[in-house]
């Protein structure tokens, strides 16, 4: 069974986080939700997360994916250290990482977007080096990418889509009734 990673701090963009989870799990991967700060973060929009995972305990060989929700916790996030070595680690095992919004701002200042197709956030897109797609979502290599809030649905999939196959990924979309 697949295995996803999540790290959360204060201010993560509510949307991305938790509808990302939801689909993740509907097509049962498991999703371990690990807090930046003790075992809690508060959304941007005040949605509560409780008893998540301490960080200190994590093992990256673990897992599968990295999903990195956006939101103004990107800021704290891409000025963590360990944080930043957890990136690094999934990065050179060629392991999955998923961003979405202005998570992927974060790879980009770290050089990972360099000569592959990404999207992010339109308006904090800078010259990482690579091409920048305005769609919803892009995977290139082991990079997935997505654009926005609006975009969690489709950048959902395509998670499910590399990390279980596409009988999973069309199975999810019968159950929610996803007709695109």
């Amino acid at each position: 069974m697949k295995k996803v990673m999540c790290v959360l701090t204060n201010g993560f963009e509510d949307i991305e986080a938790v509808g990302t989870f939801a689909l993740l799990r509907r097509a049962w991967l498991v999703v371990d939700i690990y807090s930046l700060h003790n075992e809690e973060a508060i959304g941007r929009f005040d949605v509560h997360l409780t008893n998540l995972l301490n960080l200190s305990t994590v093992s990256t060989d673990d897992y599968d994916c990295l999903f990195i929700a956006g939101g103004p916790e990107y800021l704290e996030l891409s000025k963590n250290n360990f944080f930043l070595s957890i990136i690094k680690d999934f990065y050179e095992k060629d392991k999955y990482i998923a961003a979405i919004c202005a998570a992927p701002t974060i790879l980009g200042h770290l050089g990972y977007l360099k000569g592959i197709n990404y999207t992010c956030f339109t308006s904090m897109n800078e010259d990482f080096g690579g091409i920048y797609h305005d769609v919803y979502c892009i995977k290139d290599k082991n990079i997935i990418t997505g654009r926005s809030a609006a975009a969690v649905i489709d950048f959902s999939f395509l998670i499910i889509k590399t990390l279980a196959g596409e009988e999973t990924e069309t199975r999810v979309k019968e159950q929610i009734y996803y007709n695109k």
